[in-house]
């Protein structure tokens, strides 16, 4: 199955959506890539989801992606005297380093906050509803005034937006979760809070290749570094939910805006995700203000937009899906898109490859042409060649179904699993039969063919060609 689009939708799995027949619905609806969220859930759940993707993917035919989401560390409170306590604004609280607390004392059980943290920093409680400033600092305990009051409750997690802390974003949860996951078959793994670059050396040497590594980008921390993230990371995942948290939400824009340009210039996928259509999790209908926010990531060229709690645990899984999938048609049609997407085209890297592919996408676009088809053996081919954005759908043809799946969350590109081509001749008619049966191109069309020579070998794209596609469903140069 093909999309009408060229943005892709991540969808959270959960209690609302975990049979098969809703997950046959929701791909039906629009899914190219199933998140898994290991924050929630057992083992056994995961893997009676995944089996049910897989088994809609053999029905299908077409390859999907499959998101293992780690949860990270959570910085949260201890339980409380009373479960839950009122901050007045203005007063002293002081947490402590321990499980509980007596009196008014707040546990925080979490001894490298208390490394880290040094006067001035902020602490910000249940997703910044109650927000602290630190005093003063001593050994076991933090001096806090209160800037924001409210009332906080056992369990409630703590944003430390100024603070560093020296602490892996590898749980000891996460470790037997990623060896599950990889162990399953997932395409990509989501590290969640990574601050530092060396986290990433960190996450790829326990994926170890097996899995795409994502970076979750949550942290000012890791702003500050976003670059060096970036070059490390297979691809990223802009989580505004903390990220809007621990830093002033009138600067989430402009941080996504930057995150999805710096993602394009690297060529790796990226992710929008929270929020997106959130009151869909009670409502048939989004807002106009939700329908804007996912039109403008479609806008600036965004991989794939994400559904959470919409697809997980909201009423109407099918529906946001749905809605998701037809905002993305209509921006993509409109008569501005095309012009905004060429407007933010970085200029090709100084390689064969990338020349390649923008000489592809330059000949494909002048002589309006139906399809570009990559063949690939490791993805490269098509992921230069989606980083060009060009206006005509990318097929991907690969003999690694691993290959495969990986690529169906990027950017334009329909996936299709093949023998690898045996020679030239082989490579264009096979091609044009695939761009036809798939209904990317008629007989009589003319579609652009890119390979890398000798065929088989990774990163070697250094062919374009013309090839005209039979009327017998055959190709001919």
């Amino acid at each position: 199955m093909s999309r009408n689009r060229r943005a892709k939708i991540v969808a959270t799995l959960g209690p609302a959506s975990s049979s098969p027949e809703m997950i046959r619905k929701l791909y039906d609806a629009g899914v190219d890539m199933f998140r898994l969220n290991f924050s929630h859930g057992s083992h056994e759940d995961h893997r009676a989801r995944y089996e049910a993707i897989r088994a809609v993917e053999r029905e299908v035919g077409t390859p999907i992606a499959i998101l293992q989401d780690l949860q990270g560390p959570k910085i949260r409170l201890g339980p409380l005297e009373g479960g839950k306590r009122e901050l007045a604004n203005g007063s002293t609280v002081r947490f402590v380093c321990s499980p509980t607390a007596k009196g008014n004392d707040l546990p925080l059980p979490h001894k490298e906050v208390f490394d880290a943290i040094v006067p001035g920093n902020q602490l910000l409680i249940d997703d910044g509803k109650v927000r602290l400033s630190a005093t003063g600092v001593g050994e076991g305990f933090i001096e806090a005034k209160v800037i924001s009051g409210g009332v906080v409750s056992d369990r409630k997690g703590v944003n430390l937006p100024d603070t560093i802390l020296a602490l892996s974003p590898i749980t000891e949860k996460d470790r037997v979760d990623l060896a599950f996951g990889l162990e399953l078959g997932v395409d990509w793994v989501a590290f969640s809070f990574v601050q530092r670059a060396s986290d990433l050396i960190e996450a790829h040497t326990l994926v170890g290749g097996r899995a795409g590594v994502m970076s979750k980008i949550e942290k000012p921390a890791a702003m500050s570094v976003i670059e060096d993230i970036v070059a490390l990371s297979d691809s990223i995942m802009v989580a505004r939910g903390d990220l809007g948290v621990e830093i002033p939400p009138e600067d989430v824009p402009g941080a996504q805006k930057d995150l999805v340009r710096l993602c394009r210039l690297a060529g790796k996928p990226v992710i929008i995700a929270t929020q997106m259509l959130e009151s869909m999790i009670a409502s048939p209908v989004p807002t106009r203000a939700e329908v804007s926010d996912v039109a403008t990531a479609v806008f600036e060229g965004a991989d794939a937009v994400m559904l959470s709690a919409e697809s997980a645990a909201g009423k109407y899984p099918s529906d946001a899906v749905m809605m998701m999938d037809h905002i993305g048609e209509e921006v993509e049609r409109d008569p501005t898109f095309s012009s905004v997407i060429d407007g933010q085209r970085p200029a090709p890297e100084a390689t064969a490859g990338d020349a390649i592919a923008d000489a592809a996408r330059q000949i494909a676009e002048t002589l309006h042409l139906p399809a570009i088809i990559c063949w690939t053996s490791s993805g490269s081919t098509a992921i230069r060649v989606a980083r060009e954005r060009p206006r005509c759908p990318i097929v991907a043809i690969t003999p690694n179904a691993v290959v495969a799946r990986k690529l169906a969350l990027l950017w334009g590109v329909h996936c299709v699993v093949a023998e690898d081509a045996q020679d030239g001749d082989d490579m264009i008619q096979r091609a044009g039969r695939i761009a036809y049966r798939d209904g990317f191109a008629k007989a009589g069309e003319r579609v652009i063919v890119v390979a890398g020579v000798p065929f088989g070998t990774p990163g070697t794209t250094n062919m374009v060609r013309i090839a005209t596609i039979g009327s017998d469903s055959d190709a001919n140069i």
